[in-house]
């Protein structure tokens, strides 16, 4: 039987590029002789025509299939859904803002039949993007990667090749926080790099705005490690030591002199420090309980409103 290749596009308000991404992936798909294609486009509750030209244009391609979220669930989600839908023999995630430029699927295609399981796009170059954007996206995966259980690919997106064996473990991962990139990296099996030149937003504007960036950080490093918990132990002992200090040092002013004032400043400052660590040592925890809390209610991680194009089942 001829392979068949599932490209997962997620789209938010994406009506100024959807046109120029149609285009650029029929040229790929003319590249791609040998394959059976279908392309899953996941419109996670645009507010824009998103939708609309995404169900005009999958009228007239017959390889493409839409589905339409109830509302917004994130990114991240709608790349889970994406790949729920897929039926792929390998299963490629990538974004419509062009970016990632679908060229490359080619080579990743090429790695796969060499025997990787994983082929993960790794950027050498971000033109286009802020130079805080930058620095902090660097950090950022030099500091999970200090923090997680599981080594994460540097300077890596979700753009990827992921073979069958590798989707059906992914699939198993009901996680309500999720980080897909770190949990393909935590699935395992045989990884490649892929480098390439990622390229500017083709149209429209980042969705992912300083509060998104924060949070899609919090979710990478509370999904994988247990390590900021293991942190503010350390912070509370060290504060602990420091106020023992401050004990010691009040002790010897009030047994030792006649000015009982003296220190009010070092306690002052050492009730400030132990109450700010105590608040974020409870912050940390609560970022913990609410995740424990969201996964046991259970809730589907997103809800269908629409699902065109995809043939019936068996």
């Amino acid at each position: 039987m001829q392979q068949r290749l599932s490209v997962v596009i997620p789209c938010y308000n994406e009506e100024e590029v959807i046109a120029e991404t149609l285009r650029r992936l029929a040229e790929f798909r003319a590249m791609v002789v040998d394959m059976d294609c279908e392309f899953i486009f996941v419109d996670d509750g645009s507010k824009d025509r998103t939708r609309a030209l995404l169900l005009a244009a999958q009228a007239e391609n017959p390889e493409m299939r839409v589905i339409g979220f109830a509302r917004n669930f994130g990114h991240q989600t709608a790349v889970t859904a994406g790949i729920d839908a897929a039926s792929g023999d390998a299963v490629v995630l990538i974004d419509a803002d062009l970016q990632d430029p679908p060229e490359v699927i080619s080579e990743m295609i090429a790695l796969w039949r060499n025997g990787y399981h994983v082929v993960y796009g790794t950027r050498v170059d971000r033109p286009g993007e802020s130079a805080f954007k930058l620095i902090t996206a660097r950090a950022f995966y030099r500091v999970l990667n200090q923090l997680s259980d599981v080594p994460i690919p540097l300077d890596t997106g979700d753009f990827r090749l992921m073979d069958r064996q590798v989707v059906e473990v992914l699939k198993a991962m009901p996680e309500r926080d999720r980080f897909v990139r770190g949990m393909v990296s935590w699935v395992g099996f045989k990884q490649v790099a892929l480098p390439y030149r990622r390229a500017e937003r083709f149209a429209g504007e980042s969705k992912y705005p300083l509060r998104k960036m924060v949070r899609f950080a919090t979710d990478g490093i509370l999904s994988f490690s247990t390590k900021p918990l293991q942190l503010s132990i350390t912070i509370g002992l060290l504060s602990s030591f420091l106020a023992l200090i401050g004990i010691i040092n009040t002790l010897i002013v009030r047994l030792t002199t006649t000015d009982w004032v003296a220190g009010w400043a070092e306690i002052m400052v050492a009730i400030l420090f132990i109450g700010g660590v105590q608040l974020l040592c409870i912050g940390i925890l609560g970022e913990y309980i609410g995740r424990i809390y969201n996964e046991i209610k259970r809730r589907p991680l997103y809800v269908v409103q629409d699902r065109i194009g995809f043939p019936p089942k068996e």
